[in-house]
């Protein structure tokens, strides 16, 4: 049951479609929506259709099959697993039916398991109670054809008439009838409990005219006298009737009659009832359904069709908005580019004069800036020199490397290392006047007369500045 998030009850009545609406919570079906639609008009598609929800939300349908169209067998069968019990069923299935196998639809229900009495020697054996439902084929198909007219498709075909019966009090032996219309004439399904298990199911018709009582009579003395010979009746049984005041009022003077005995009269269970025991039912239930497989196959293929053609349809809408917002958006960049590029025809001329301003108004800054820049590298050179320490050449190459060499006494050659460090370190308005890490290397070299030739070069760390 969890993995269902809905279900769907459809009850084609005579009068018109109820359908019933219910959400699975809580471990059960809690009802949503009832809703009762007239013949002549479509069901409403809110609620029954599959969409892309049903993907992470599945909703389960299930349909009602008219009860005159529905065949129900009882029978005992040693207790197992279901894939082997519906195994059993199938190897007797030529025996229950009424019709051909070939022509049929069917599935079961196990009602409940019990212990049969040991015979002889041999040990007690446990015992399922099955209700095998079998419906013709073609009915079936002519059912489902009608539902799919009103866009319902089932995923499961369900008669309520198993729910009815799982309502009958467990462990009280008697008869129960159930009267219903079966293709516009009275009739009532008879349901024969003794020691506790279901025996028998069986349907009698009420006649139209004549001795009604008479041959009702005779009709449940034939059920009697089978229940007798197969050995499961053996006393008399209490009579129930589950009838709405309507039909009680008819069936319980002609049973009374017929029977010559008493009748405990009951309601029915309301049709609402029936609906959330069928949703139950159904969505615990096994593989084994009367729909058959060829329609579930092509329900389900329908189904992924229409989301793939939906899926495309969306896919091809949200294309064709994109293509109109892209095409929106390539008018408006193409308007605005028209007009910029409007704007700088206009203006090309004063920008093409603007853009040599700027550049000779550089080339003259630059000269400003290097008018004076090999005299201000003497001066600060000057003022660093250190004692004893010769300068024969100095050159200010491309106005930002600055060349020193000289001579120094052998014995003061720290003299040049620390004018060299003393020259890298020295900064102006607080920023460094020489790039540290390039320039040229300190050299020296010594001579025999005890005096070393020295060499290195600075690289001027100069911030270019854009003319305003």
């Amino acid at each position: 049951m969890a993995r269902w998030n809905s279900c769907n009850i459809l009850h084609v009545a005579p009068d018109a479609k109820r359908v019933w609406q219910f959400d699975a919570k809580g471990g059960g079906f809690v009802l949503n929506r009832e809703q009762r639609v007239p013949h002549t008009e479509p069901l409403p598609a809110k609620g029954i259709a599959k969409q892309w929800s049903s993907l992470w939300a599945p909703k389960l349908n299930v349909a009602w099959l008219p009860p005159e169209s529905v065949f129900l067998r009882v029978i005992e069968l040693p207790a197992s697993n279901f894939e082997e019990t519906l195994a059993m069923v199938d190897l007797q299935l030529e025996k229950l039916s009424p019709l051909p196998v070939a022509q049929i639809v069917w599935t079961m229900h196990v009602a409940g398991t019990h212990t049969a009495p040991a015979r002889g020697d041999a040990a007690p054996e446990s015992l399922q109670t099955v209700i095998v439902v079998i419906v013709e084929r073609r009915v079936v198909e002519e059912f489902l054809g009608r539902l799919e007219k009103d866009g319902f498709l089932a995923d499961r075909l369900e008669t309520p008439l198993l729910d009815q019966l799982a309502m009958i009090p467990s462990g009280e032996d008697g008869v129960w009838l159930f009267p219903l219309s079966l293709a516009g004439q009275n009739a009532a399904l008879t349901a024969w409990r003794t020691g506790g298990v279901l025996r028998g199911l069986n349907f009698v018709l009420l006649p139209p005219a004549g001795d009604r009582a008479k041959d009702l009579k005779d009709q449940i003395a034939h059920l009697v006298w089978a229940g007798e010979l197969e050995g499961w009746l053996t006393a008399p049984l209490t009579w129930h009737l589950v009838a709405d005041p309507v039909n009680a009022a008819e069936w319980e003077n002609l049973l009374r009659t017929a029977l010559d005995q008493p009748v405990t009269v009951s309601a029915p269970a309301a049709p609402l009832e029936l609906a959330a025991s069928t949703a139950r039912r159904a969505a615990a239930a096994e593989k084994s359904n009367l729909l058959p497989a060829e329609f579930g196959a092509r329900y389900h293929q329908q189904f992924v069709d229409r989301l793939w053609l939906r899926g495309l349809a969306y896919v091809g809408l949200a294309y064709a908005l994109a293509l109109v917002i892209y095409f929106g958006a390539v008018s408006v960049l193409n308007f605005r580019t028209t007009r910029v590029e409007a704007q700088v025809a206009a203006i090309s001329n004063d920008y093409t004069n603007a853009i040599q301003f700027k550049a000779r108004l550089g080339v003259l800054q630059e000269r400003q800036q290097l008018k004076y820049a090999a005299l201000d590298c003497w001066q600060l050179v000057a003022q660093q020199l250190p004692a004893g320490l010769a300068l024969s050449r100095l050159s200010f190459a491309n106005g930002q490397t600055l060349t020193l060499g000289g001579q120094v006494a052998a014995d003061d050659i720290t003299k040049i290392f620390d004018f060299n460090d003393a020259l890298r370190k020295l900064k102006v308005n607080g920023q460094p006047l020489f790039n540290p890490a390039n320039g040229q290397q300190l050299n020296y070299r010594t001579s025999p007369n005890n005096q070393a030739t020295w060499s290195f070069g600075l690289e001027l760390l100069r911030t270019e500045t854009e003319p305003e």
